[in-house]
C-alpha cells in the first residue's frame, strides 16, 4: 500500500479515524453530519480507499478531540487493527489480484482466530516464495546490486572505518604493532565476552558467537579458509558490534557478509596506519601488495582487499580485484576502473570464466605458489596492469589478482614487467570460441563430461543464515552452556 501525499497510509490513517470515531460512540451518518460528507464517503476514508483533504483533516481531528498529529501517527491504533491492515494489504497486492482469488471481507465480528488462520497462511505463502526465489539466480542479482553500491562508494565505508577504530582502542595495542591474538583477547573482555575454542564446532561454521552466555566459539584448528584465528573472530564479533539483525533476503545476507569481512581487515590494517603506509608508498612507486602484507601480517588476499578499500579513497587510483579458480571461473570480484569482466544476462560476474589471457588465468601456468607474477593486459577497455599471487586453499587453488589502468602502474612494484598479452574479450572469437582448425578437427567426435558445481540446479538452503544448519548450532550451545 503506498502513502498518501500526506505521508502516511491510509490504511493506518482510516483505522486511527474509525477507532477514534468508535471510541466517541458515533456512527458514520454522526460524523459525516459533521464534516459535511456523507456516510458513505467516511466510510471510504476508513476503509483506506479514500484520503481526506488536509482541510478535512483538520476538521475530523477537530471532531474526534485530537490533533491532526494524532491521526497521522504512523502505527495502527490497535493489535486488531494491525492485523487487519496486513491481511487488507495482502488482498490488494499485485500478487494476490493475479491469483484470482476472491476477496474475503474481514469485519470487526470476523473472530480473531479466523483472521489468525488467514494471516498464517498469508506468511507461511511469502516464505515459501522467499524460499523459491533464493536461488542461485536471485544470489546472482543480490550479487551485483551490491557490487554496484561498493562501487559507488570507491570500496570505502567510513561508517566502518569509524567501529574499527574504535575496536582497535579497546584492543590495548600500540600504533606499529602487529595486532596479535592478545590484543584481540583484550579487546573481547572489554566487549564483555570470552573465547572459547571447541573442538566440536558445527561443520556448517566458522564460528559461533553465544550472546546470552557472552561467549564466541572457535574451531580449535586455524580457519581453513585463511589460516588464521583472528579474521575469524573478527568476523564473529562484526554481528554483535554492527548490530546485524536476522537478514530478511539474501541481499541483506551478502551485504552483512561484506561488513564483516571488512570490519575484520580494518581492526587488522588500521586505517591510520594503513593509509601513510600506501601513501609514502606511492610517492616512492614501491605500491605492492607483498609489501603491504607483511607490514601488517596478514594473508595476501586480506592485503588486496584492504588495498582495494582504501586506494581511490586515499590515493586517488581506481582499481580491480579478482580471485579466479584454477579453472578459470571468477570467484570474487570487485572494479571501478573500468575493466571489462564477463557478466551474466542478471549482472552477475561471479561463476562466469575470465579470458584466457588475464593475469588472473596466465598465472597459474607463470608463476609457483608462493611467488608474484606481474603482467600488462591490453584488452577493448585500455591497457591494464596486475599483479597476482596463487593460493591454494581446501576447495582449490586460487589466482589472487590487483590491478589498474596503465597510467597508474607507474606507482607499483611490478610495473617493469615485461609479460604482456592481447585479449579481445567479450568478443567470442577471442578464447571462447575454439580455433577453427580444431572444431573443424573434432567437430561430432568429442563428447565431455561436465564437473558442474552442486549448486548449480538447487537453491540457496532455507533460513536466516544459508547454509548453517541451526539444529547443529543450538545443540552445540546446549552441551557448552550446561
Amino acid at each position: 500500500m503506498s502513502q498518501s501525499t500526506l505521508g502516511v497510509d491510509p490504511l493506518v490513517l482510516g483505522r486511527r479515524i474509525r477507532f477514534l470515531r468508535s471510541r466517541k460512540q458515533m456512527s458514520l451518518d454522526d460524523l459525516g453530519a459533521v464534516v459535511g460528507r456523507a456516510a458513505s464517503g467516511i466510510s471510504a476514508i476508513e476503509n483506506g480507499h479514500r484520503v481526506p483533504t488536509l482541510a478535512q483533516l483538520s476538521t475530523l481531528a477537530t471532531v474526534l478531540g485530537v490533533s491532526a498529529r494524532d491521526l497521522l501517527d504512523p502505527d495502527p491504533p490497535t493489535a486488531r487493527d494491525a492485523a487487519e491492515i496486513e491481511w487488507e494489504r495482502f488482498q490488494r497486492s499485485h500478487e494476490y489480484i493475479a491469483s484470482g482469488l476472491p476477496q474475503v471481507r474481514v469485519s470487526r465480528t470476523t473472530p480473531p482466530e479466523v483472521l489468525g488462520a488467514l494471516l498464517g497462511l498469508v506468511r507461511e505463502l511469502h516464505r515459501l516464495r522467499d524460499e523459491r526465489v533464493a536461488t542461485p539466480e536471485e544470489a546472482r542479482r543480490a550479487n551485483a546490486a551490491l557490487r554496484l553500491e561498493q562501487r559507488a562508494g570507491g570500496g570505502y565505508f567510513p561508517d566502518l572505518e569509524v567501529v574499527a577504530r574504535k575496536l582497535v582502542e579497546l584492543s590495548g595495542r600500540d600504533v606499529g604493532q602487529p595486532m596479535g591474538h592478545r590484543h584481540l583477547a583484550e579487546m573481547t573482555k572489554r566487549l564483555g565476552f570470552t573465547v572459547v575454542y571447541a573442538d566440536d564446532c558445527p561443520t556448517t561454521t566458522r564460528s559461533v558467537l553465544d550472546l546470552r552466555g557472552r561467549r564466541i566459539y572457535l574451531p580449535k584448528l586455524p580457519d581453513q579458509v585463511t589460516g588464521d584465528h583472528r579474521s575469524a573472530l573478527l568476523q564473529a564479533m562484526a554481528g554483535y558490534v554492527l548490530e546485524h539483525h536476522e537478514p530478511s533476503d539474501y541481499k541483506a545476507f551478502l551485504r552483512q557478509r561484506v561488513e564483516a569481512n571488512y570490519l575484520a581487515a580494518a581492526v587488522l590494517m588500521p586505517e591510520a596506519e594503513a593509509v601513510p603506509c600506501l601513501t609514502q608508498a606511492k610517492a616512492e612507486r614501491r605500491l605492492s601488495m607483498e609489501g603491504f602484507r607483511d607490514q601488517f601480517t596478514v594473508s595476501f588476499e586480506m592485503a588486496a582487499h584492504r588495498f582495494v578499500n582504501l586506494a581511490t579513497r586515499h590515493l586517488g587510483i581506481e582499481v580491480h580485484f579478482a580471485k579466479v579458480h584454477s579453472g578459470g571461473v571468477i570467484h570474487k570480484v570487485y572494479e571501478n576502473d573500468g575493466m571489462l569482466f564477463p557478466v551474466d544476462p542478471l549482472g552477475a560476474i561471479e561463476g562466469q570464466f575470465v579470458c584466457r589471457y588475464w593475469t588472473g588465468r596466465t598465472a597459474f601456468e607463470a608463476i609457483g605458489e608462493a611467488d608474484r607474477y606481474a603482467q600488462y593486459t591490453d584488452t577493448p577497455a585500455g591497457t591494464f596492469w596486475d599483479t597476482s599471487h596463487i593460493k591454494r586453499a581446501k576447495d582449490g587453488v586460487f589466482s589472487i589478482s590487483v590491478g589498474c589502468r596503465f597510467d597508474d602502474a607507474r606507482y607499483f612494484e611490478g610495473r617493469a614487467t615485461r609479460h604482456r598479452m592481447r585479449s579481445g574479450c567479450p568478443d567470442p572469437n577471442c578464447c571462447q570460441v575454439p580455433p577453427p582448425d580444431l572444431a573443424e578437427a573434432w567437430k561430432d567426435a568429442a563428447w565431455p563430461s561436465a564437473r558442474p558445481h552442486s549448486s548449480v540446479l538447487t537453491a540457496m538452503p532455507a533460513g536466516a543464515f544459508p547454509g548453517v544448519d541451526m539444529t547443529d548450532v543450538y545443540e552445540f550451545l546446549e552441551r557448552h552452556a550446561n
